[in-house]
């Protein structure tokens, strides 16, 4: 059988005054205290890492402070904005291309890498003049007019 729910409710709720709670409390901070304080006397604090060094603080100064917390569980989770993982999966792409030669594998990974760039120009909100410009289109054109005199020539 549950326990009746008067159990369950907070003590002021239960008639027992606040007055009787904070005694418990001041004892459980004082019981804490003197534990610190005779762990600093025995030298256990002495030489931890980062001692004497400033602590490392996040800049988040620039997050809404009501999303900080959130964006913290994001950022430990691994989780990051579409955006950004575009943006990350577009300088994958242009790797790997750097390192292939002239393909048709190169040409197929190029479309790919101009279509996840126009999906990224597609996501933000922002001025033409701020987009990230597709790769290599130049070159693709320059290519194609030549293979074609090259076939007209045969």
């Amino acid at each position: 059988m549950p326990p009746p729910l008067t159990s369950i409710r907070a003590p002021a709720e239960r008639g027992i005054p606040i007055s009787a709670i904070e005694p418990m409390f001041s004892g459980f901070t004082k019981i804490v205290e003197e534990r610190i304080r005779k762990a600093q006397r025995n030298g256990q604090f002495d030489n931890l890492a980062g001692s004497g060094k400033p602590l490392p603080l996040e800049e988040d100064r620039h997050i809404a402070e009501d999303l900080r917390l959130s964006h913290k569980i994001l950022k430990n989770a691994d989780c990051l904005p579409p955006e950004i993982e575009l943006k990350k999966e577009i300088e994958r792409t242009e790797e790997l291309l750097c390192g292939m030669e002239e393909t048709a594998e190169k040409y197929r990974v190029l479309k790919k890498l101009n279509f996840l760039i126009m999906k990224y120009n597609s996501t933000r909100n922002a001025s033409i003049q701020f987009e990230v410009p597709q790769r290599y289109a130049d070159r693709l054109a320059d290519r194609f007019e030549s293979g074609n005199q090259k076939e007209k020539e045969v």
